[in-house]
């Protein structure tokens, strides 16, 4: 390996490069003198796609070199060899409106391995492939060390034992440690390559961040702001007034162009006062008839004002059953209806609530979001069938009275957050209802939480309100960064699921 290195650089290849190049094809290909291209054929790939042809220099030493094309990859998905895929080298398959980068060689002087030259030229290719907005990236990938396993082992187990460590493949290895997942073999691939009897190893990477063209404009935010009420428990004079306080909310989160406004459970039951002379379970099922007041005033609101409205929650009656209920109220005017499904021991006892049966994910123009209304958040295997249907954003409007019963809630959802790699808002209401039985204190601190990895906040918080003060918290969530997350994390808690030893499924 070279010493003193004084720069290292990544450039596009010229084709006043060609007599260098050929000497660092000879010295890394010197059982596959097939592979040294002809300077006609590096001619033909700088005009057809300058961008995919790219040499890596070491001290202004060609130190290695990525050649790429375009391709339909649905020409080729189901089984191709290199002749197939590259018009026999003519590189007529190459098309600026394929859907995948395709790799034709990578290669790296033997004095310049162990440098890592390799992982650039492949990272080079990743971005390149995100910045084409192409699916991905695909090449078949050699296995020269297959000759020596052919008798006992097929090509599929030779692959497996490679992934497991068993056996050690230079280039296999280097490829998979570089997120390329074999995902086909290819017999007859490359002819001459006796090394890996002409078998090669279809690898590809995906692009997380790929959107598919549509001549429908696309309205699907990326980064989205999201505004959380932290409500004060206060007397109001009716609905009239309650009403003013919404607006006020509102209309102060949509003036910072937010695309959600999250308000706590049941922030409406300072109107409970009024009924406060009759037992909690008959006061809560009076307050029911304040609800679809509520949600037509919501729902006005979220179209008057373009923001996506997460009511918090509401009693309402069905079939003579109490339900904790909340709404989803679109900017577009469509209304969507989730549940409380897990009520607390003194809900059940005091109040009479029955657990609600429906749990879904919600598309809206900012992704799919979820809502759990506290204490389902406490539930991990909610929160798990949620991501499974793609959520990117969990709400949790929440009540508590203590700090026990809020640390439940701000615990558990920060751990919803990092086992589904999403992001979890939680609001709570805080202050005094002397006058209304069962809820004359509470406490809330509003969050934003993100997963724990290098793209996010080291502590997994996004954003935190001030404690037991009526304020607006506004903060900005990527989406972007949780594809890469479920993809390049430290650690990938969907992906590395062990569903050969556990399945969660919601039941018929």
């Amino acid at each position: 390996m070279i010493s003193n290195i004084e720069n290292i650089e990544l450039s596009f290849l010229s084709l006043s490069d060609y007599k260098e190049l050929k000497k660092t094809m000879v010295a890394s290909y010197p059982t596959l003198p097939e592979m040294y291209w002809e300077e006609s054929q590096i001619k033909k790939l700088i005009d057809i796609f300058p961008e995919g042809q790219v040499v890596i220099k070491v001290n202004n030493q060609i130190a290695g070199c990525a050649l790429s094309i375009i391709v339909d990859y649905d020409l080729f998905e189901d089984g191709h060899t290199y002749d197939e895929v590259t018009g026999k080298e003519t590189f007529s398959t190459h098309t600026n409106d394929g859907d995948r980068l395709y790799g034709i060689d990578v290669f790296i002087k033997p004095d310049f391995r162990g440098l890592r030259l390799g992982r650039r030229l492949y990272d080079y290719r990743k971005e390149l492939a995100e910045r084409w907005n192409l699916k991905g990236v695909a090449f078949g990938g050699r296995i020269p060390n297959y000759h020596k396993y052919k008798e006992e082992l097929t090509p599929k187990e030779y692959i497996d034992k490679v992934r497991k460590k068993e056996i050690h493949d230079p280039v296999l290895n280097f490829q998979i440690s570089n997120d390329f997942h074999p995902s086909k073999v290819m017999r007859n691939y490359l002819k001459g390559d006796t090394d890996s009897e002409d078998i090669a190893v279809l690898l590809e990477w995906d692009n997380v961040l790929y959107e598919k063209e549509t001549e429908v404009p696309s309205t699907i935010k990326k980064v989205v702001r999201l505004g959380l009420v932290q409500w004060q428990m206060r007397p109001y004079k009716g609905m009239p007034e309650l009403m003013q306080q919404i607006e006020f909310f509102v209309d102060s989160i949509s003036g910072y162009r937010c695309d959600f406004a999250l308000f706590p459970e049941f922030f409406m039951t300072p109107l409970m006062a009024e009924d406060n002379h009759l037992d909690p379970h008959q006061a809560i099922r009076k307050l029911a008839d304040h609800s679809p007041v509520l949600l037509k005033k919501f729902s006005e609101l979220a179209i008057s004002s373009n923001i996506n409205i997460i009511t918090g929650s509401m009693p309402e009656i069905k079939d003579g059953n109490l339900y904790n209920v909340g709404y989803l109220c679109k900017r577009d005017g469509g209304i969507e209806r989730y549940e409380k499904l897990h009520v607390t021991p003194d809900e059940a006892k005091i109040w009479g609530l029955q657990g609600g049966s429906s749990l879904k994910v919600f598309d809206t123009d900012c992704g799919k979001i979820g809502v759990l209304i506290c204490y389902d958040s406490e539930f991990p295997e909610l929160s798990r069938l949620l991501a499974d249907e793609g959520m990117d954003i969990l709400f949790v409007p929440f009540l508590t009275d203590t700090q026990n019963g809020y640390s439940r809630v701000r615990l558990c959802a920060q751990a919803r957050a990092i086992e589904n790699e999403c992001y979890v808002a939680i609001a709570g209401s805080v202050g005094n209802l002397p006058k209304v039985h069962n809820m004359d204190m509470q406490f809330a601190q509003s969050m934003v939480f993100t997963p724990c990895d290098f793209a996010f906040p080291a502590n997994g918080i996004k954003a935190e309100a001030t404690p037991n003060t009526e304020m607006i918290l506004i903060a900005d969530v990527d989406i972007d960064l949780l594809r890469q997350l479920n993809q390049f994390g430290s650690v990938r808690n969907l992906k590395d699921r062990r569903t050969d030893l556990f399945q969660l499924k919601k039941s018929t």
